[in-house]
């Protein structure tokens, strides 16, 4: 554990609160609620039928007693369970400009679960390297909300290795009911597509891949000494030499097609999030899409 004061460390998140609450009542609040589907359907009513309606949704039995034909009427269920799988490998303290790709997750995870909260959907998290880290059960409230920042923020990994396949291949087995999941990572891994595929089947999965600006443009900034942040392999590179710029950039641009490709394949649904990015902006783009592929 960081040796950060119980004081600061709730001033930290009580400010993350109200930044993030401010940005789901102002803007949120109605997208977040159109952009995802309820666990199914319940009875609302029986109303007298109209042109228009579905002849299906007839209710014999009443309107033969009432000599007028009537129609059930259904409702949504909201209710949501929210599921956060974060990526807590080494590669998320990596941050040149802004935050940490960890804290640029806590915002954006906070923006949702809030979002959730005011939605009365239920909020779990699960935290993962290459081995599971936390598991904080489906649960609804501000006070599950803020234990989910705490640990985002504050939890200090037991490896700094990854395992996406071993990350959806443990939420597979843990969640019983269909979920809504946002997959937090860089997706910096090999091998996870069949596990993740699996999970996305059962779920409705939205990956959030979270990079640092260097991670998609190399810096022009001379030698640089680089350390792998999971492996520890370390090496001097010349980021202003252009061909290794244009080598990079072929080679970024190449992966993050793949990762597209590979994640529609999956029915999965991907978010991009730089630090030059604002990160509400991106998230409101994606409630909009959302909600307009729903209605169409």
């Amino acid at each position: 554990m960081h040796l950060v004061s119980t004081a600061d460390l709730l001033k930290k998140i009580r400010r993350l609160e109200i930044s993030t609450k401010n940005i789901v009542n102002e803007i949120f609040s109605g997208e977040y609620h159109s952009s995802f589907r309820g666990q199914g359907l319940e009875f609302s009513e029986v109303r007298e039928y109209q042109p228009g309606d579905n002849y299906r949704d007839i209710d014999w039995n009443v309107s033969a007693r009432l000599g007028l034909p009537f129609i059930k009427k259904y409702r949504e269920t909201r209710e949501l369970n929210v599921v956060f799988i974060v990526d807590i490998s080494g590669s998320q303290n990596l941050g040149t400009s802004y935050a940490l790709k960890k804290e640029r997750i806590a915002e954006i995870v906070a923006t949702l679960a809030f979002s959730a909260v005011a939605n009365q959907d239920r909020c779990a998290l699960i935290m993962y390297s290459d081995t599971l880290e936390k598991y904080l059960p489906p649960r609804k409230g501000r006070n599950r909300a803020l234990e989910i920042l705490r640990e985002i923020l504050y939890h200090e990994p037991q490896s700094r290795l990854t395992s996406l396949s071993g990350a959806c291949e443990y939420a597979g087995k843990i969640l019983k009911k269909r979920a809504v999941i946002f997959l937090l990572s860089d997706f910096l891994d090999q091998n996870y597509e069949k596990q993740m595929a699996i999970l996305a089947k059962k779920h409705d999965l939205i990956a959030l891949q979270v990079l640092d600006d260097s991670e998609l443009t190399l810096p022009k900034a001379g030698i640089l000494h680089f350390e792998d942040p999971e492996t520890g392999q370390r090496a001097y590179i010349n980021t202003s030499d252009p061909r290794l710029q244009s080598s990079y950039q072929a080679h970024i641009d190449l992966q993050q097609q793949k990762l597209r490709e590979k994640l529609k394949a999956m029915g999965c649904d991907h978010i991009l999030f730089s630090n030059s990015d604002s990160y509400v902006k991106v998230l409101r783009q994606f409630f909009t899409y959302r909600s307009k592929r729903r209605q169409g």
